[in-house]
């Protein structure tokens, strides 16, 4: 699931919060909840665009980043 404008802007919060007055148990657990699920869409992100770039090698071949460096993740293996 992507994280939210919301969410983005809670962390942010959290942030400030934590380097002015400190946090309690409950927004540090919060922030962590937050922060994961970030991280999470981040990769998901960046994985699905090494699964849209090939790479011509010198030798002349095409190497497809998220075959090379993951799974790919199902839009097709039709050749790009």
């Amino acid at each position: 699931m992507p994280v939210t404008e919301k969410q983005i802007q809670r962390i942010n919060e959290l942030a400030r919060k934590s380097k002015a007055e400190g946090l309690t148990d409950e927004e540090r657990m919060e922030q962590a909840c937050l922060r994961q699920a970030y991280i999470a869409a981040l990769r998901r992100n960046l994985r699905g665009q090494l699964d849209k770039i090939d790479i011509r090698e010198a030798d002349g071949t095409i190497t497809n980043l998220g075959e090379k460096y993951g799974k790919r993740t199902g839009h097709g293996e039709e050749g790009n």
